[in-house]
């Protein structure tokens, strides 16, 4: 992360494809790229996940 007089560069956000989880209440989710599974399930309660889009800043 770069600094110029103490102000942070802006971070690039991209719309990217994650996992979420569908139990009310666990807010696991997980990005699809990071996912070794085709249909996972949250690995925090083990509930049906589901596909869904967030904006979330772009790993190098």
């Amino acid at each position: 992360m770069a600094y110029y007089n103490n102000k942070k560069e802006p971070v690039e956000e991209i719309e990217t494809t994650v996992w979420s989880c569908t139990s009310d209440s666990c807010s696991g989710w997980m990005r699809e790229d990071y996912s070794f599974e085709t249909e996972p399930t949250c690995p925090l309660c083990h509930a049906e996940m589901t596909k869904e889009t967030r904006v979330l800043p772009k790993l190098s």
